[in-house]
């Protein structure tokens, strides 16, 4: 099966070896989002909602480049440093997702990069 590299100056560069997304066959996988504004490449100020609210712009923007939705994702990881964050970013989440929302596990972790509070992944069906 083929696998296409997806990219958008919409949404943050990759830092590292990896790609914004690859797309194999109906499959999109979406890499890690943090909360960096694509056009300053710094990192969102304010609290752990702010953070969520730019994660989901980018995770957009990048579905957008794909040709994808929101509507599209059947699976996401949530990586937090603090489970006591859990519910203000599931309203900023959940909003995104009012009907069918995908499969979804959410993982404490030590440390995310650049020290902010979280990080979402993505996969996307688009064979309908």
């Amino acid at each position: 099966m083929p696998k296409t590299q997806i990219s958008t100056t919409d949404a943050p560069g990759a830092i590292g070896p990896y790609s914004q997304a690859t797309r194999a066959g109906d499959f999109i996988f979406l890499s890690g989002q943090i909360p960096i504004d694509p056009a300053t490449g710094q990192l969102v100020a304010g609290d752990v909602r702010a953070e969520t609210t730019r994660v989901m712009q980018n995770l957009e923007a990048v579905l957008r480049a794909a040709g994808a939705t929101f509507a599209d994702v059947v699976k996401t990881t949530i990586f937090l440093t603090d489970m006591g964050d859990f519910g203000a970013v599931n309203e900023v989440y959940g909003a995104h997702f009012p009907t069918l929302p995908p499969a979804r596990a959410t993982v404490q972790v030590a440390a995310l990069p650049r020290g902010v509070r979280v990080e979402i992944d993505a996969v996307a069906y688009v064979g309908h």
